[in-house]
């Protein structure tokens, strides 16, 4: 491909525009040009010869960096070739997970622009990801460890997925309904599964002419389902997702309108917000609450429309809510509520800019009268505006809500930024609350674009900038840290924004300037006094920050955390200030600072550096303006320079060790200046060489290390390629007007960067200071090892420092180091053409010039031996030593590790300033420039060369004696194999040389350095290793064979610990790794289309690499000390696969294994046992059904669910079980449960019935493996021995029912029959009758493998089977004991988990013989009842017959005396009625009704029901008393049982039948908690909390009502009482389902109205409660008519005589003082306009007769307590007289008076 006449006509999909703003854009074009050329060519060619491995992963890897450097710069029909390519690579079966996941990654980062390519682009199908996905989320063979996957591959795929669906076909939802609609059974666990694909893959970005194929299919249907299950499933959540994104997606084509009160009250529910007095949360509740994301994605979309109802709602949810938002409150809800506030206003940004901003592209646009108007967005930030300004001052910090108040100033600037100023000005002026000063500065900091920019919204802002920098400055303060640091931040975000310039005498020359503009000229005045004042509050910090005054004289004199802290922020705040000065106010600043400077000496520790940084910043302005030199500076240097030159000359300073502190000040200060532009330090070239060449000599260390920085800082200066300045407008400030640029944004497309590009004479001054300093340093270091010169080790380090100081500096100009290439890669691998390209940001290296790198490398080299030979305790010299190694291998003028920060706080400032409201890159000029720098140092961070030399000098140091030393070398070694390909391929057989048993020289500290590297090279620095098949065949046998090692030792405990992180790590990042690497036919034709060249020849596959196993297995076997045997064991249980069998010896090795006398040994034999039987499995013949012809009845039309005569063949039915032969046979299974409940798959496949007889293995047909197995297990003597270890305890008390033992034996009855059931059947009965714990757990785990092996056993050996297990399980259940019965419960509901219930008929009818015989106890009972209904709940819908069997049989035994068998009953019968759920299109089910069931119930009950009080008969003597009212009594406590345990489970609640036993309940539930109350009294009250928070519908509202109505009027005040916390509670949890039925709205007040009035006083006062409630989440006004009413009531006379009080008009009196005191608690954190009225009011009854005075006290002091924060504002609200009048009543009478 000719690569430059194809420029011309090239379009690229999308470049980084930084890229063209480079000084040498014009090259990177060329050079991305040819990469791709390279990447298409060498990528297809890889593809072509089916090189997976190196060849296609490794040009992947290239692709994907090239996106990194160059972005999308390819044209459309390349970006869609890639992209199917990938995909192929992606969906290959058998492909190797970890590359799979690989190719994924790249695929999303390709797919990520979705503007880029349309559906008509592109198209991907659905099913191969799909059963891509299946494949390895819902491995099969995982838990067997037949496959490892990487940790993340769950979530990398889900990613992709959500990059695919845009582009299914339009068909595809309709094939996606038919494979999940049959799993959607709501009682089994697959419709979590079912749910979650649905959300993952159902599309809903299409054309609008499409819907008919897309949403609508599944919209109603969805939708009905959620709206009709309650309790919150697991899967709910998933369902809300899709909503959410379906929503979004098509704002304006679903009609959410009537669903709108159920959305906002589920999302009000999920909150889990604690209500009312004593309420009991259901814990599934707190588990599956909705994902706060998209709950906020959902509400964005639906606001706005024709009446907005949506934003109604809103501003509803969060008036309920705010008070939760105060700082005082605080919870486990908090974190929640704050995600929603600070979502929220950024999700509607991002909708507003999607809707006015965004570019056209083909995603469909949001419909005109959908669309969000200004009139929308205002009222969206008043409803949240007020949950924000509460939220600023959390405990948990003010990010948050800044971030909100961010966002709704972007939308509406006029209603979210005065309330945030008024709060700052109000905490600038208090000293007292520092925290609140640094909550308002930081929603400032956010909200300072908003504030700046000229918008038309809110002109005033800009009037506040200068007041707000004025008042600020007093924060710049040593005593408080975090104080200072934020008004850094706060006057840096600010002066980046404004150009401090002077403007007041525009006016004068300007006609057209507004009102505003004149005002801001005329303030601008100020600017210079700004920038003065602030320079002496920093002179001030400087001062009081010398070393001696903050430390003793013992301490440290290096600079702690929190002062580099500082001056960071301050260097960086006053270069910002003085690159937007204006030159006048910028020659004043730079005298003072001048002054500051000379005419005080600093200590060069901790100020002299801020000073310095001072100094810099100055200089650094003032060099980019460089049309001249003030005297300060250009002085400056002269004045230093001829200073230090006569210090530094005289001899007696060279020698001494501590100089004086003038001198070294002035070093100081020099280092710093001479970070400016290059070409102003050539002016003073001589000078500055003078100075370098005497100081770095000096003996003195701090003297020498300043002049080494000032050397690097020189170098650097002159060699790097910048931006010179940084000014928020280009050009100067000189223009006319300089306010009209407040906040603008930079333009990408006119930067006019002003950049310094190396020119000749800095690059030969550069080198010129290399050969004066650099090379006779190296000679000296070469003399000193040759020892004609030795030097003492401070020397030497000085020698060091300099060579590293030098090479610091000039690394960008040094070319880098050159070696060969691992060589035998490329023999091996034609299409791995490895060639590495440098990109030369510098002029290319002259050849006359000496290399630099290569002489620093080699005098490393020989001076590394030196020392380890000679002292190699001398660690400060190696620290040195090892950090050069690394500047040689990795530095071009940047280190990756600054520049990752860099990056970082890019990010940040550009989250803080942005604008993402308008998008399109708007931000300022500043952050852009940075951005470009970024860039520049991405294209040298990337380069990088193939081969280094250092890997064996690193080895020898990784063994040396200091611990520091070898772990720092360990991390340099770490990254190089992560930064060079393929370099381990040098490294390992190094190491592994020093861990064979031979290597006897060795010492033990080698060994441990060897170990070391093998972890560093498993870190996971470089995840080939992992994956290359020779570097595993030698690592891991080397690593077992190293215990024959002669320093092999475990009695250091710290190598021990080490092998056990080798292991670990191995174990932790093993995934499988390929060996049949089979490329699909599709992806070579894409590659072909991408070559279209059609010489290539192709190649065949490569074989399989069977002996590499082979050996490795041999060399395993043979190693000795255990703990070597036991990573034996565990390394080779990596290597089992699904796709290629074990070999015999490993088969064999595993087997024996099992009874090994070590338990860790035995275990990995267990599970690696189960994967090899796993892998033997014969595969079973399956053939096709059609559920119409077995049952003879088509399904109906549309949807029908639940039971129905279409899937009654699969219902257990008792009179027709399989009990011989024909009938076994004649009958059809179905092993999946939930199958034709909801609706049949199109195609049907079950298990054929077996053709021959004898279904048994025959020992001539077995494979290899499999007769080992055989054998083994044939050996009477061998199953005893297995036998007896596994019914070994483990760990007391805490053992459970194994998995891996049940797959272990569910394995071997699979694939061998009944063989093995003679040899073992004498162990089981004699384990069964032995009830210790360890015995029982190993019964059940056999008898659970049994049952499920025999799942496709002819009838003869099932039937035979039973004949001996139901006695057996008779048996055990005898024995049951406390340990025993969860074991045994695991047993069976594993047993009957996805089987046909026909088939295990013996099973359940041995379990209903009678489970409560009451013969072993309460407790035995309990534990039948457990272990049957393990049994029940699996199999669902299917056994209705059994569930009648036992509701019939239960029914008479509800009278227990036992609370434990209560509770199980309770449970059990949950279970029972789950199946009865009312969900759409469900016929009535064929199991036990609820309605029944309660009216039976309530029959027995009538003795309580006609009784006023209930008392508990049960007396604890067994008196013979049988009358009803005791039998009803016992009835009712498993009732209530019942009740609790359904509250949370049942997917929907049967309202009606739950009010029928309401007034029982409310007649025996207790008012206060008390810990003495019986078990009744406190279940009734649990009942009643739970069921208050049930979900209602609106059809149910009235009934309840009613029913409170009607218990309103019971005779019992605790009746009463408890209708009040009953109705606090159900109104939260309900709130817009009742107000969208406004007739029950005013019921319900009437009722509290009524209770208000009630002659009980805590029924009145919890009325009151009740009331103050339902006024705060408004869910009635407080209108005129309620205040006037209440304030009537309050006024009832009193008659005079102090006799007997008449009590009615009391209790009137009292009932308005309640009334208005709710009125004012309804309010508790603002004073509306008619709170002072009231508060008047109320002061009047301070001498009324008790309680009212007790209630109006306690509303006093509540108000008091509430509003005590924010006093200073509230007290505007009321009038002077009101005031005193309040301030008598809230200040508490002197005693002293």
């Amino acid at each position: 491909m000719t690569v430059d006449g194809d420029m011309a006509a090239f379009v690229p999909q999308k470049e980084i525009v930084y890229n063209g703003l480079l000084p040498y854009s014009d090259r990177l074009d060329q050079e991305a040009a040819e990469l791709l050329a390279e990447i298409k060519a060498n990528l297809s060619r890889a593809v072509l010869l089916r090189e997976l491995w190196p060849g296609v992963t490794f040009w992947c890897r290239k692709l994907f960096s090239f996106l990194k450097l160059y972005g999308r710069r390819f044209s459309k029909e390349d970006h869609i070739l890639f992209i199917k390519l990938l995909y192929e690579l992606v969906v290959m079966p058998n492909l190797e997970p970890h590359m799979m996941q690989s190719f994924a990654r790249l695929l999303i980062h390709l797919l990520k622009k979705k503007e880029l390519l349309s559906r008509d682009d592109l198209q991907l199908s659905w099913r191969p990801l799909y059963n891509l996905y299946e494949r390895v989320v819902y491995s099969k063979t995982e838990h067997l460890g037949l496959i490892w996957f990487p940790n993340s591959v769950d979530h990398t795929l889900k990613a992709l997925i959500k990059s695919c669906r845009l582009y299914f076909p339009a068909s595809s939802t309709r094939e996606m309904l038919d494979e999940w609609r049959p799993l959607l059974c709501v009682f089994d666990v697959v419709m979590q599964k079912a749910v979650s694909n649905m959300e993952l893959f159902l599309p809903t970005i299409m054309p609008p002419q499409e819907h008919s194929q897309g949403f609508q299919l599944w919209f109603d249907e969805l939708m009905n389902l959620w709206m009709s299950v309650q309790n919150q499933p697991s899967w709910e959540g998933h369902l809300v997702n899709l909503f959410a994104r379906l929503a979004n997606d098509n704002i304006g084509y679903v009609d959410w309108t009537p669903y709108i009160p159920t959305i906002f009250t589920r999302i009000l529910r999920s909150l889990n917000l604690p209500v009312g007095v004593s309420q009991m949360v259901a814990p599934r509740y707190l588990t599956n609450s909705y994902d706060i994301g998209h709950l906020v994605l959902w509400i964005t979309a639906l606001l706005g429309g024709p009446g907005n109802p949506a934003q109604k709602e809103l501003t509803c949810l969060f008036n309920s809510i705010a008070s939760f938002y105060h700082p005082s409150n605080h919870g486990r809800w908090q974190s929640r509520l704050m995600r929603l506030l600070q979502r929220l206003p950024a999700s509607v940004v991002c909708r507003v800019h999607r809707e006015r901003h965004a570019a056209p592209s083909w995603i469909p646009l949001v419909p005109e009268c959908q669309r969000l108007t200004d009139a929308d967005l205002q009222e969206f930030t008043r409803s949240l505006i007020g949950a924000a300004l509460l939220a600023m001052f959390s405990k948990t910090g003010s990010t948050d809500a800044a971030y909100a108040l961010q966002n709704l100033a972007l939308l509406t600037p006029e209603l979210a930024i005065p309330p945030v100023l008024e709060k700052t000005y109000a905490a600038m002026e208090t000293l007292t609350e520092p925290h609140t000063l640094t909550a308002t500065l930081s929603c400032m900091i956010g909200m300072a674009r908003s504030l700046v920019s000229p918008n038309n919204h809110y002109p005033e802002g800009r009037a506040h900038v200068l007041p707000l920098l004025m008042g600020s400055l007093p924060g710049v303060d040593t005593n408080d840290f975090s104080k200072c640091m934020i008004t850094f931040q706060f006057i840096a975000t600010f002066t980046t924004l404004v150009p401090l310039v002077d403007c007041s005498s525009a006016p004068s020359q300007h006609s057209d300037l507004t009102e505003t503009e004149k005002d801001l000229c005329f303030a601008s005045a100020e600017f210079e006094d700004f920038v003065l004042q602030f320079l002496d509050r920093c002179f001030v910090l400087i001062d009081s920050s010398t070393l001696e005054q903050t430390r003793d004289e013992t301490e440290t004199d290096t600079q702690t955390h929190l002062e580099s802290l500082v001056e960071l922020g301050l260097s960086s705040t006053v270069s910002t200030i003085l690159t937007q000065c204006s030159m006048e106010i910028y020659k004043v600043a730079l005298q003072k600072v001048y002054n500051f400077a000379t005419s005080n000496i600093f200590e060069t520790c901790v100020s002299g550096r801020m000073v310095a940084d001072m100094c810099r910043a100055t200089a650094k302005v003032c060099m980019s303006r460089c049309w001249y030199l003030p005297v300060p500076v250009g002085g400056g240097i002269q004045y230093i320079t001829q200073i230090l030159y006569m210090c530094a000359c005289v001899d007696e300073l060279q020698s001494e060790d501590d100089l004086d502190k003038e001198l070294l000040w002035n070093l100081q200060l020099l280092s710093e200046v001479t970070r400016v532009d290059g070409e102003q330090l050539l002016k003073y070239q001589g000078d500055l060489e003078r100075i370098l060449c005497v100081c770095v000599r000096l003996r003195c260390k701090r003297a020498y290390t300043l002049a080494c920085s000032l050397l690097e800082h020189t170098l650097r200066s002159l060699s790097l390629i910048y931006p010179t300045e940084y000014r928020s407008t280009s050009g100067g400030f000189d223009t006319d007007l300089p306010i009209r640029d407040w906040g603008r944004a930079g333009d990408v497309a006119a930067l006019a960067v002003c950049w310094h590009v190396p020119s000749m004479e800095e690059e030969n001054f550069v080198f010129q200071l290399l050969s004066r300093l650099l090379h006779p340093e190296l000679e000296r270091i070469k003399d000193h090892i040759s020892g004609d010169q030795p030097m003492s080790r401070e020397e030497l380090l000085q020698s060091l420092a300099i060579v590293q100081h030098c090479l610091l500096g000039a690394g960008s100009m040094l070319p880098p180091l050159d070696g060969p290439h691992v060589s035998d890669l490329l023999d091996a691998h034609p299409a791995f053409c490895v060639h590495t390209r440098l990109l030369c940001v510098s002029s290319p290296p002259d050849d006359a010039r000496e290399n630099y790198r290569e002489s620093i490398c080699q005098t490393m080299r020989l001076l590394l031996h030196h020392i380890l030979e000679h002292s190699e305790d001398d660690t400060k010299s190696l620290f040195v030593i090892i950090k050069i190694i690394s500047d040689l291998m990795f530095f071009r003028g940047t280190h990756k590790k600054e520049f990752d920060s860099r990056w970082k706080s890019f990010t940040l400032v550009k989250k803080s300033m942005e604008n993402r409201l308008h998008g399109k890159k708007q931000h300022i000029r500043a952050l852009l420039i940075d951005r470009v720098l970024l860039q520049h140092e991405v294209e040298s961070i990337y380069v990088c060369t193939s081969a280094c030399l250092y890997m064996c000098v690193r080895l020898c140091l990784c063994t040396c004696v200091s611990l520091q030393v070898r772990s720092r070398a360990q991390n340099v070694l770490t990254t190089a194999l992560g930064t060079y390909s393929f370099s381990y391929r040098d490294i390992i057989p190094r190491v592994l040389q020093l861990l064979s048993p031979q290597h006897a020289t060795g010492k033990q500290l080698q060994f441990k350095g060897a170990l070391y590297c093998l972890l560093s090279v498993h870190s996971g620095a470089c995840p080939a290793i992992m994956r290359d098949w020779d570097c595993v065949g030698e690592v891991w046998p080397a690593l077992v064979r190293c215990g024959l090692s002669p320093s092999m030792t475990l009695e250091k405990p710290s190598i021990g610990q080490l092998l056990d992180d080798i292991t670990d790590r191995i174990h932790r990042q093993h995934d499988t790794i390929g060996i049949y690497f089979a490329v699909s036919e599709r992806c070579v034709e894409i590659a072909s289309q991408i070559t279209q060249s059609e010489n290539l020849e192709s190649l065949s596959s490569e074989e399989l690499k069977e002996g590499l196993q082979r050996q490795r297995v041999r060399n395993v076997v043979n190693a000795r000390p255990w703990k070597f045997e036991h990573m034996a064991a565990d390394l080779l249980s990596l290597l089992l696969r699904e796709d290629h069998p074990l070999p015999p010896d490993a088969v064999l090795y595993f087997t024996q294994s099992l009874i090994h006398d070590s338990i860790s040994i035995r275990k990995v034999a267990i599970s690696a046992m189960a994967g090899i039987l796993k892998q033997l499995k014969r595969p079973r013949q399956k053939v096709a059904v059609k559920p119409s012809e077995i049952s003879g009845i088509e399904d109906p039309e549309g949807m029908c669910v639940g039971d129905r005569a279409g899937n009654q063949w699969l219902q257990y039915v008792s009179n027709s079980l399989p009990v011989s032969q024909e009938q076994w046979d004649s009958q059809q299974y179905v092993e999946k449960t939930h199958w034709g409940y909801y609706s049949w798959p199109r195609e049907m496949m079950i298990y054929a019935a077996s053709e021959k007889p004898t279904d048994d293995l025959l020992y001539e047909e077995m494979s290899e493996g499999e007769k080992i197995i055989f054998e083994y297990f044939s050996d009477p003597e061998f199953i005893d021995q297995l036998v007896a270890f596994l019914s070994l305890e483990d760990r007391k008390g805490k053992d459970s029912f194994n998995p891996q033992h049940f797959c272990l034996f569910k394995g071997l009855f699979r694939n061998y029959g009944d063989v093995f059931l003679p040899l073992l059947w004498p162990h089981l009965v004699q384990l069964a009758s032995d009830p210790h714990e360890s015995s029982q757990r190993c019964v059940c785990e056999i008898t659970a493998g049994l049952i499920r092996g025999s799942k496709l056993w002819s009838f003869n050996k099932v039937d035979r089977l039973w004949q001996l297990l139901c006695p057996l399980i008779r048996t055990a259940l005898t024995n049951i004991t406390v340990e025993t019965y969860t074991d045994w419960g695991t047993c069976i509901a594993t047993a009957c988990e996805g089987r046909d219930p026909r088939k295990l008929h013996w099973l359940f009818e041995l379990l209903m013989e009678s489970p409560l015989s009451g013969e072993g106890g309460s407790f035995r009972d309990a534990s039948l009842l457990y272990v049957l209904q393990g049994g029940l709940v699996q199999q669902q819908w299917r056994v209705s017959e059994l569930l009648h069997r036992l509701l019939a049989y239960l029914e008479p035994k509800l009278t227990q005396v036992y609370k434990n068998v209560r509770e199980r009953i309770g449970s059990v019968l949950t279970y029972i009625f789950m199946i009865d759920v009312a969900l759409p299109h469900t016929q009535p089910t064929s199991s036990p009704h609820v309605a029944e069931f309660v009216t039976r119930v309530l029959e027995r009950l009538r003795p309580l029901t006609s009784k006023p009080e209930i008392h508990n008969h049960v007396h604890e003597e067994n008196t013979q008393e049988t009358d009803e009212c005791t039998q009803a009594v016992k009835l009712l406590k498993t009732v209530l049982k019942w009740l609790m345990a359904s509250a949370g489970r049942t997917f929907t609640t049967p309202v009606q039948q739950q009010l029928q036993l309401l007034p029982l309940l409310f007649k025996i539930a207790p008012v206060e908690i008390d810990e003495s109350y019986d078990e009744m009294k406190q279940d009734a009250r649990t009942c009643l909390s739970l069921m208050s928070q049930g979900l209602l519908y609106p059809e149910h509202i009235p009934l309840i009502l009613a029913a409170l109505e009607e218990m309103a009027g019971s005779r019992l005040w605790h009746a009463r009482f408890s209708v009040l916390t009953y109705l606090q509670i159900m109104v939260f949890y309900n709130l817009f389902t009742l107000l969208s039925v406004p007739a029950e709205v005013l019921r319900l007040r009437k009722l509290v109205m009524q209770l208000l009035l009630d002659e009980q006083l805590e029924v009145r006062d919890m009325a009151g409660t009740t009331l103050s409630g339902l006024l705060q989440c408004q869910f009635f006004p407080l209108d005129s008519s309620l205040q006037t009413w209440l304030q009537t009531l309050s006024q009832t006379r009193l008659p005079k005589a102090r006799g007997e009080l008449a009590s009615t008009d009391l209790v009137r009196r009292h009932a308005g003082v309640l009334g208005l005191s709710a009125c004012i608690l309804s309010s508790p954190y603002d004073v509306p306009d008619w709170m002072p009225q009231i508060l008047m009011d109320l002061s009047d009854h301070l001498n009324d007769p008790q309680p009212i005075e007790m209630t109006v006290k306690k509303t006093l002091s509540e108000f008091r307590r509430t509003h005590h924060d924010n006093w200073q504002e509230h007290r505007q609200c009321f009038t002077d007289d009101q005031l005193l009048v309040l301030t008598d009543l809230l200040v508490s009478p002197c005693y002293y008076a």
